[in-house]
């Protein structure tokens, strides 16, 4: 069995034209489904930034909320009667809301504002700069250095801008795991500082952070929220969530499903039909090795050895190109969001995989069916 994998590998190198062909057709068709599947898992990623950089273990909301940009304010008995519930080692309100910002030099700037629990400052990000107990002083403000920062005009310590109409003033400067989707900039104060400064409907707390006392009070916990008829989830069930969003209720993940699928068919309908054509133009050796004696099941392990060789090559070659232009891409446009995950390997794989065995269908039939006495009657 050696030497016959051994012939089918120079079979097909040798042939450099179709053996070319057929790297570079999965490759590309790897290529494109990964980095499809790349940029949406970053947008996912950075839907979900919020959530990660605060980390709260249980988050509190409205039931109507599906994102944590779209916010709906809570009354003030919700946080009260979250406390007092059993199972509860403490909560903490959350404010999140958008405003406009007056730099310096006159001109506007979007930001996002997170108002942060006044006593415990719950959800803080860490500090680059700045002392964390300047928070507490009048107008003063945290910003995030992210990829929007510069979009504030780089501003630090000491920095002074305006919001709706009143004085706001830099004191530290944060660092965060991950960026916002929205590419607006991210400002971080005290929770009733951002209640006196930002106009707000009737109801202001965006979101109750609680922490379980053990984790298996979070069932218990969720069942008493529901009764007072809001909606308990914990991190990693509101990033769910946030991603069932985008994907089923925004045309995101539609579009890429959609160029994922093209992929596939680009590289399916190529790489099937180059190597049917390669093993058209050696149906006569293969014919001579069925006059030689080798059986069905050697010839059959030469055509999937060959075209299983040739997918994972390109399998190989195209998560490397997608990888090699992610990272260039975040050398040159900071905001970039892609990144290629676990699964997007898995899938692309799975795809590969299907792709070498639909391919090797058509040569398998096409070689069984060849008859040694055609090949030398010709």
């Amino acid at each position: 069995m050696r030497g016959i994998l051994k012939l089918a590998y120079k079979l097909l190198v040798n042939d450099k034209a179709k053996f070319t062909a057929l790297i570079v057709g999965i490759t590309f068709s790897v290529f494109l489904m990964v980095q499809m599947m790349a940029m949406f898992a970053g947008i996912l990623n950075r839907a979900s930034a919020t959530v990660l950089n605060v980390g709260a273990p249980i988050w509190i909301m409205d039931p109507a909320v599906q994102t944590v940009a779209n916010t709906i304010g809570m009354p003030d008995y919700v946080l009260d009667a979250v406390r007092s519930m059993q199972g509860v080692n403490y909560a903490v309100p959350f404010y999140s809301g958008g405003a406009l910002v007056k730099l310096a030099d006159g001109t506007y700037q979007s930001v996002t504002i997170m108002g942060l629990d006044d006593t415990t400052l719950f959800g803080r990000p860490p500090l680059l700069e700045g002392k964390l107990e300047d928070i507490y002083g009048e107008n003063a403000f945290v910003v995030v250095k992210d990829t929007e920062f510069r979009k504030l005009e780089n501003p630090s310590v000491g920095t002074q801008f305006e919001v709706n109409d009143n004085r706001g003033v830099i004191v530290g400067i944060a660092e965060v795991s991950s960026a916002s989707l929205f590419g607006v900039p991210t400002l971080y104060t005290t929770y009733y500082r951002a209640l006196q400064y930002l106009p707000n409907p009737r109801f202001t707390i965006s979101y109750v952070l609680a922490e379980p006392k053990q984790a298996s009070d979070i069932p218990r916990i969720k069942q008493q929220v529901q009764a007072l008829g809001y909606l308990a989830l914990t991190r990693d069930e509101f990033m769910d969530r946030i991603s069932d969003f985008y994907k089923y209720q925004t045309n995101i993940g539609t579009n890429i499903l959609i160029m994922t699928v093209m992929s596939f068919i680009v590289g399916l309908s190529i790489s099937g039909q180059t190597f049917y054509t390669f093993v058209l133009e050696n149906l006569e050796k293969f014919g001579a090795l069925k006059a030689m004696g080798a059986k069905s099941r050697e010839l059959i392990s030469m055509i999937l050895f060959q075209a299983s060789f040739t997918a994972l090559a390109g399998y190989g070659l195209g998560i490397g190109l997608c990888a090699l232009l992610i990272s260039l891409a975040r050398v040159r446009l900071p905001d970039y969001a892609a990144m290629i995950t676990y699964w997007d390997l898995v899938f692309a794989f799975v795809m590969v995989v299907i792709i070498a065995g639909v391919s090797s269908y058509f040569g398998v039939r096409r070689v069984l069916r060849i008859e040694p006495f055609e090949i030398f009657r010709g």
